[in-house]
């Protein structure tokens, strides 16, 4: 079997266009990032365990483990085995009997479950080396900054869209805005 890389959760983001969430795994021993596209039920459900909330009722994926702590099985970990078509796919082990069973997931839900039941999550070698992310490194002092292209120039019609601001600011009183900050001098 190959050695897989432990990844913890970096973090829960929103996508602000659309309902799509992402969950970020960060490599443990290196700043490599690894993330997976959720839909909001899912990021939910990790979101509320790892911020530790205690719900009235179980959620799907507490039930989910209630479900193997009431057959005896003892989850030991979670893995992102592979990526196909830029789909993830997840897989719980659990230990019955003293037999590792492997357990088909989504990779969402395996999270979701790793998190409630504090157990590690790791990803295949080669899925970190199709999809991970390594952020660019600072540019070292005095090296040359990307050169910028000139803006391009406004048409007419932004132009003219424009100058009801320029109209507005140039209406402004300037230092009648200032006095505002000056202390009152005169007699009480």
């Amino acid at each position: 079997m190959t050695e897989m890389i432990e990844v913890t959760i970096d973090s829960v983001r929103v996508h602000l266009m659309t309902p799509q969430r992402v969950v970020v795994l960060k490599q443990t021993d290196t700043e490599r990032y690894l993330p997976i596209w959720v839909g909001p039920y899912e990021a939910e459900a990790i979101t509320v365990a790892l911020q530790e909330v205690e719900m009235v009722r179980p959620l799907t994926h507490d039930l989910l483990k209630n479900v193997f702590g009431a057959f005896n099985a003892r989850i030991q970990r979670v893995e992102i085995v592979k990526m196909l078509d830029d789909i993830y796919y997840g897989n719980i082990v659990a230990i019955v009997d003293g037999t590792e069973i492997n357990i088909d997931s989504r990779p969402s839900d395996a999270i979701a479950i790793a998190v409630r039941a504090h157990v590690p999550i790791l990803v295949n070698p080669k899925v970190m080396d199709a999809a991970g992310i390594v952020p660019e490194e600072d540019m070292p002092e005095g090296s040359a900054q990307p050169k910028k292209d000139a803006p391009a120039p406004l048409s007419d019609e932004g132009s003219a869209r424009l100058d009801v601001f320029k109209d507005f600011i140039d209406k402004l009183d300037i230092d009648k805005l200032d006095d505002k900050d000056k202390p009152d001098s005169s007699p009480t």
